[in-house]
């Protein structure tokens, strides 16, 4: 037993229209014992929202996926393997002594070969001995002599207090020499000084912002330091531009407060100031121990709207005193005669006589030196 369902209303049938509504339908055959038959309701699938396309001719608008949600940007990372290490070297000694043995085996061989001058035979008290002159084995021996010399006054170098020495060898990362004195590095190793002192600077004046999102140029004075110098030497192109560029970074999202304001603005912008900074430098081997606002002025746009708005109040008191004064006066002159029984005056002539004082005081106190 089967029945036939529609998707449309019930159809009317006359004589002189057809027996459907619509002519392009589907109908199904479902049968009846399905109708009546107790299924569990269908268990919700989530689906993730996606773009429909609009279909042509319906009038229908795409629906949007909705916005994925705002993630926080995750801090910068160091390379793990670029952290700092001693270098290798040896004391200065042992540089200078494979320098002088280096001269002193040329000074031999050719004195060997019978090629040294009679000064340099008489100045080192030697025997002239007749050689046979330089052959393959004495250029061989010169030749060793002289690399070890060179090899050892070549790589003497002088550490001084404050400084680092940041060592490479064709472009690998081989450490860092901190030492002081006289000591001897591989002349073969690229050498970049670092100043690892305490050390302070003082910005030009920035952009920033108030409170209030009034624009305001701010002098921004660092204390910093090299705490890692293979991070800070190979790690960015240029540490204090680094430096520079974070300080300015930081004030764009710190409000600055100016002199005058509330107590305590000043030191909380300059923890927060020296907060994000120091979080945005680490992973260079910077280490930021303040960053303090010393100087907070207005922008040059908004110091001269404020000049303006001054001498426009000032200049609108000024006009408020000088009319309660001439007032008052016009009052004073007024009653003194009409009271004294000087003049007598209806209310016509009264007010003629107070329209003349009071031009004639304005123009007075108007005038300069008055």
């Amino acid at each position: 037993m089967s029945t036939t369902t529609t998707s449309h209303t019930p159809e009317f049938e006359g004589p002189g229209r057809s027996g459907r509504l619509i002519q392009n339908e589907a109908t199904t055959e479902i049968p009846v014992h399905l109708l009546f038959r107790d299924e569990p309701s269908p268990v919700p699938v989530p689906l993730k929202p996606a773009v429909v396309g609009r279909r042509r001719g319906t009038g229908e608008q795409p629906r949007l996926r909705g916005p994925a949600p705002v993630r926080n940007r995750p801090a910068p990372r160091a390379d793990p393997e670029l952290v700092e290490r001693p270098a290798r070297v040896l004391p200065g000694a042992a540089g200078v002594l494979a320098g002088v043995c280096g001269a002193a085996g040329c000074a031999a061989v050719s004195w060997w070969a019978g090629v040294l001058p009679r000064a340099a035979l008489e100045a080192l008290r030697l025997p002239a001995y007749a050689g046979t002159g330089l052959g393959p084995a004495q250029w061989a021996a010169c030749a060793g002599a002289g690399a070890v010399g060179l090899f050892g006054f070549g790589g003497l170098t002088r550490g001084r207090t404050g400084r680092a020495l940041v060592v490479g060898l064709f472009g690998r990362y081989r450490g860092t020499v901190r030492r002081t004195g006289l000591m001897w590095v591989n002349p073969l190793l690229l050498r970049r000084r670092v100043d690892v002192r305490l050390r302070h600077w003082r910005s030009e004046p920035m952009p920033a912002v108030d409170g209030g999102g009034v624009a305001l140029r701010v002098v921004v004075l660092a204390v910093w330091r090299v705490r890692d110098t293979a991070r800070a030497v190979l790690g960015v192109d240029d540490h204090e531009t680094y430096l520079r560029e974070c300080v300015e970074a930081a004030l764009a999202r710190v409000p600055v407060e100016t002199p005058g304001a509330a107590a305590g603005a000043a030191e909380a912008a300059g923890e927060a100031l020296t907060r994000l900074v120091a979080a945005d430098a680490a992973p260079v081997g910077l280490e930021v121990y303040s960053v303090q606002p010393v100087r907070v002025e207005y922008a040059p746009e908004v110091a001269a709207a404020m000049h303006r708005r001054r001498v426009a109040a000032l200049d609108a008191q000024n006009r408020a005193s000088m009319l309660t004064s001439v007032v008052d006066s016009v009052e004073d002159t007024v009653t003194r005669l009409t009271v004294r029984g000087l003049v007598e005056l209806d209310d016509y002539e009264r007010k003629a006589l107070v329209k003349d004082l009071t031009v004639a005081f304005c123009v007075g106190r108007a005038e300069p030196g008055r």
